[in-house]
């Protein structure tokens, strides 16, 4: 039987907001002196005269056998029957939902359902002993915490005669629980409802997930989110996975505010990786490489080198440059396998980029033979669906075995380090017809006109990033301004004091450009022009610090120049690298030390021009046309640097 039946009358406590009054004579009447309109007292009399005695609503027993009920508590016929007595509130009147213009909510309760009750919550008869979890309907609102039962214990409410003089409705879809249950319930109610919000994440979780938002697509070797935290949970799981967490956290924790828990982090994967016990595995080697490039992004080089150094001569006694590791330390499993060459690659590609920026290292493992299998595409890595692996020796013989094959972006990134090895091998040129140039020059432009259509920018087939093409691209750039930059005709001494990444490389003058100084110049400016890719510049790896370093140094030798015909042009370009250092520095200290070098150096070129323009003598050879071009530029264009002359603010 329904036990909202339309045909039930509507009780008194359903159809007001006022709480009911019960009369001492007949406990189960229940009346208000708003609908009935009379005035109530103790001894039941009333100022008018009472209307014929009506039965408010049945019992639950009477409605199911279609009879007749006296409205007691209990009624007659329970009584004699022994059987429970049970009051439900009557819909009778509700008219159903508005009609509303809005689409229709198939949440919202249908015509057919209990009206929703909209006054006061202690004033509701159907909320007493009410558990909001014993209702699994989604359509029902959740329990309320702000209501307040009545100081009685739940059992109270399984029967009538322990509450005498008040009409109880309970819920008939609710399920007996026992007290002790129904207590737990409850009380978990009033203190969870609230947090409807997710549970805030620790700062070790921020860390965690930080790491792979910003730092695992510049250096990809860690396994991907999913399969690591796969790993993280297996019952075998390895016991060195926990240094590869806390080489993460601290990554991660540099991207975020972590105040004192970076140092704290730092130290404590530092300590695990050098603990006597501590097995040396590939996961050890994973650990110091993370924790190897977070120390060379935040100036401690020194450390950094260090590290380097225990972590090559790990790498090499584990045969992690063979190619039979990733098998035999895969467990069968091709992510991890494919986790294992790219942490070789990736600390091979590390390695140079050190070499390269810093010049103080030599490059170790390029002397190393290794035949490691080369990376699949990203895509495939993280969605692991991991294709048979290449080798170097396919990626060298593509050209004239005659097979037309396009290798991953990874494996470009790879021969882009490559050649910087060769370049670093290679003897002093001292002199701008060198043999040696020329066959560096010829590896540079080989890699270059043999890419693929679909490597030759930095996007991919769905015009996003291509982080490994990205660095591939900025590592030549690099690699040729090392290699023609000391035979060039710019003068470096303006820039000697940008000295954050390495240490000043004097470059004599000369009269004309040749060359070496056009070459020089177009790998500054791309470089230049890869700060203008429309993604966030903290996605990218750290060392993109230190090549826009470099361009930067080019570009400000160049404008210290007496007369440059595309001044304006270039002081854009050095706004460009000035703002990238900026935004890097947020994160990596390193770039924060060279965006004040550079900025520095910027102002006081600046401002030595300024002075020059003072003198007549400045504009010889001066169309009025450059005249007025050079003053207007100099007004506008330069409000990215603080400080001016003081003798030029008048002008």
């Amino acid at each position: 039987m329904e036990p909202f039946s339309p045909e039930a009358p509507q009780s008194s406590a359903a159809s007001s907001n006022s709480s009911p009054t019960v009369s001492g004579d007949s406990p189960g009447t229940a009346t208000t002196p708003s609908t009935l309109g009379v005035s109530a007292t103790t001894d039941g009399r009333t100022s008018q005269a009472a209307p014929p005695p009506s039965v408010p609503a049945a019992c639950l027993a009477c409605r199911a056998k279609h009879l007749k009920c006296d409205g007691l508590t209990p009624c007659s016929r329970c009584t004699s029957s022994n059987s429970e007595c049970i009051y439900i509130a009557s819909r009778r009147g509700y008219k159903g939902p508005r009609r509303t213009g809005t689409a229709h909510n198939p949440h919202k309760r249908h015509a057919s359902s209990s009206p929703p009750y909209s006054g006061p919550a202690d004033n509701c008869p159907m909320l007493l002993g009410h558990t909001p979890v014993s209702i699994p309907a989604p359509a029902v609102q959740p329990f309320n915490p702000a209501v307040v039962l009545p100081d009685h214990s739940p059992t109270s409410y399984t029967t009538t005669p322990a509450l005498p003089n008040i009409p109880v409705y309970r819920n008939p879809f609710a399920p007996v629980m026992e007290t002790d249950a129904m207590a737990l319930t409850t009380t978990t109610s009033l203190t969870t409802a609230p947090a409807t919000q997710p549970p805030v994440s620790s700062l070790a979780e921020r860390c965690f997930e930080s790491f792979y938002h910003y730092f695992h697509g510049g250096h990809p070797f860690v396994l991907p989110k999913e399969y690591f935290l796969r790993l993280l949970k297996d019952g075998s799981c390895p016991p060195n996975l926990n240094l590869v967490t806390a080489a993460m956290r601290y990554v991660g924790s540099l991207y975020v505010d972590a105040g004192p828990a970076k140092a704290t982090y730092l130290d404590e994967a530092i300590r695990l990786c050098y603990m006597p016990n501590t097995p040396k595995d590939g996961f050890l080697i994973q650990a110091l490489l993370l924790i190897i490039v977070g120390l060379d992004g935040s100036c401690e080089q020194a450390r950094a080198r260090e590290l380097l150094a225990d972590c090559e001569r790990l790498a090499i006694e584990i045969d992690l440059n063979k190619r039979e590791f990733a098998a035999m330390h895969g467990h069968g499993n091709p992510v991890l396998e494919e986790s294992w060459r790219r942490t070789w690659w990736d600390l091979y590609v590390c390695d140079g980029m050190i070499a390269g920026v810093h010049r103080v290292t030599n490059f170790l493992l390029f002397d190393i033979v290794a035949d490691v299998g080369l990376p699949c595409e990203e895509h495939q890595y993280l969605s692991g669906r991991i294709p048979p692996p290449a080798y170097m020796e396919d990626f060298d013989d593509q050209i004239f075995s005659g097979e037309d094959r396009e290798f991953s972006s990874f494996t470009y990134r790879i021969a882009a380090a490559r050649n910087l090895g060769r370049f670093m091998r290679m003897p002093a040129m001292m002199f701008p017809t060198d043999e040696g140039i020329a066959r560096v020059e010829a590896l540079l432009t080989n890699w270059r006109i043999h890419l693929p259509e679909s490597k030759r920018d930095d996007l991919n087939k769905n015009c996003q990033l291509d982080e490994m093409m990205f660095q591939a691209h900025f590592i030549t750039h690099a690699c040729t301004i090392m290699l023609h930059q000391p035979l060039s005709q710019l003068d470096s001494s303006p820039a000697q004091s940008v000295t954050s990444c390495a240490p000043h490389r004097p470059v004599p003058t000369g009269d004309n450009f040749n060359s070496h100084t056009r070459h020089t110049i177009t790998a500054a400016c791309e470089i230049s022009k890869m700060v203008t890719q429309a993604v966030p510049l903290l996605s990218h790896t750290h060392f993109f610090t230190c090549v826009i370093t470099l361009s930067s140094i080019v570009h400000l030798s160049k404008w210290a120049l007496y007369f440059i015909d595309d001044e304006e042009d270039l002081r854009q370009q050095i706004r460009l690298n000035i703002g990238a250092l900026n935004k890097l520095s947020k994160v990596w200290k390193a770039a924060n030390t060279a965006w004040g070098q550079v900025k520095g150096v910027a102002q006081e070129i600046y401002r030595e021009k300024k002075a020059a323009q003072i003198s007549p003598a400045f504009w010889v050879g001066f169309t009025q046309e450059q005249m007025i071009s050079s003053i207007n530029a100099d007004e506008g264009i330069m409000s990215e640097f603080n400080t001016m002359l003081q003798v030029t603010q008048g002008q």
